[in-house]
């Protein structure tokens, strides 16, 4: 057989082994990935010194640092200050562990510390030992940046994606669920935290449940989220709501609210009853953009998950139109999907822009099936894993973008400017009660 035989045959041999994780993406050609292995970070600390460090914003001007420890008797308390190896303040917290099955965790330990200033860098110490850490505090005014990442997970690609959101600066980490994968599998959350600590530690990560976070008991707790409750506690009290699986927050004339996929939410329950109640108190000229987060897409045309969200959409998507959310983004659906404004399934120049974005690194792999034909509604559709980074420059105008994972580089394939609805559309305001007026978009969601 002639040299140039061989090397055919050796060709077409290859591409018919690698045929199956080779599929073109519809916007440009590049060869998409099998899910990435799992990643497990070894604990190298001492018993009392912090691991799984994370931070997250409360209130005004207060940062929540949450640690575990694998002694008991570690004191729950926060050193800080603006010098580095230098603190001048204090603040002493709470903590707790959890019991799962035979599984029991390390010493939870939560602490608030503030008041802190804004765009400002504070080191601090957990428990009086241990390597020293900062983070610095969002700005109090525009502009204002956050990254967007769903469906974390723990795996070679969630490395990849944590390692392209670090390559450019930020303010404020969004996760609209499923974070650790750990699906009751408690050492996980473990090794989770190790991973995440680098950036968690650094920047305040503001997340919500996904159907992962669930993890129920038994008997013992049917409603499940012992875990996630115990472990990524976040400001919902200050919001006036009463549960950790739903909230919100403000930062630098942006009001974020987190939703929970996962715990009631029908006309007459406490979510629904604290949706609105939140959403009528924005003030739109102190706070003129509004986003909102939820773990199972409201829109989808990925054949995955499809209708999963539905139920909440009908319950709650009158209230996110009337208040005038500019944004909705979601997670669960393993793909990245961008879609017009909308409202009761079709296109509405006051509704808000949906956004699904559960590409972080999960252990599932990508969902690659879109219906077809594909729906005038959506705008922008790939099977790929990356971040998405939220630029809200000023007032009336906020960059959206997202960034695919291309081996060592995080590669911009999609980009919108938005205007916001308070600065758009003045017709958006004038009659919020009425029946809102819809383009000629037939319904095709």
């Amino acid at each position: 057989m002639c040299q140039s035989s061989v090397a055919f045959s050796t060709l077409l041999t290859i591409f018919f082994l690698l045929f199956p994780l080779i599929i073109q993406a519809k916007h440009e050609n590049f060869a998409r990935l099998p899910p990435g292995k799992l990643v497990f970070p070894p604990h190298t600390r001492s018993e009392s010194e912090p691991q799984q460090v994370h931070i997250s914003l409360v209130g005004k001007d207060g940062m929540r640092v949450s640690w575990v420890t694998e002694h008991k008797h570690t004191k729950s308390t926060v050193e800080y200050g603006t010098t580095p190896g230098k603190y001048n303040a204090a603040a002493t917290g709470e903590h707790a562990s959890y019991q799962y099955f035979f599984y029991k965790s390390g010493t939870i330990h939560h602490v608030t510390i503030g008041p802190l200033e804004p765009g400002t860098t504070y080191y601090y110490r957990c428990g009086g030992s241990g390597p020293e850490f900062s983070f610095r505090t969002p700005p109090s005014s525009f502009p204002v940046e956050f990254v967007v990442v769903g469906d974390l997970g723990q795996t070679e690609w969630t490395k990849s994606t944590l390692k392209h959101v670090e390559s450019k600066d930020y303010d404020i980490f969004l996760l609209p669920g499923d974070l650790s994968y750990a699906d009751t599998h408690q050492p996980l959350w473990d090794s989770f935290g190790r991973l995440v600590e680098p950036y968690a530690s650094r920047r305040p990560w503001m997340v919500t449940e996904g159907n992962h976070e669930v993890e129920p008991i038994p008997v013992i707790a049917s409603d499940g989220f012992r875990a996630y409750n115990a472990r990524w506690r976040m400001p919902y009290e200050q919001s006036n709501s009463t549960s950790n699986l739903y909230y919100s927050f403000e930062v630098a004339g942006a009001h974020v609210v987190m939703l929970g996929s996962y715990t009631d939410f029908h006309f007459q329950s406490d979510q629904h009853k604290w949706l609105k109640a939140d959403l009528m108190g924005v003030d739109r000229r102190r706070t003129p953009w509004v986003f909102v987060l939820v773990h199972a897409p409201w829109y989808n045309t990925n054949e995955a998950h499809q209708g999963e969200g539905e139920s909440m959409r009908q319950a709650m998507e009158e209230l996110v139109y009337e208040a005038k959310v500019d944004a909705v983004f979601a997670g669960h659906v393993h793909a990245y999907e961008r879609f017009t404004r909308i409202y009761n399934k079709k296109a509405d120049p006051c509704g808000p822009v949906y956004v699904t974005i559960g590409d972080g690194g999960n252990r599932e792999g990508l969902a690659l099936a879109f219906q077809d034909p594909p729906s005038p509604l959506s705008l922008f559709r790939e099977p790929s894993f990356g971040h998405g980074r939220l630029r809200v420059v000023n007032e009336t105008h906020a960059h959206w973008s997202w960034h695919r994972n291309n081996d060592s580089d995080a590669v911009e394939a999609d980009q919108l400017w938005l205007e916001s609805l308070i600065s758009a559309n003045r017709k958006c305001w004038e009659i919020i009660s009425s029946k809102p007026s819809s383009s000629d978009v037939n319904d095709d969601l």
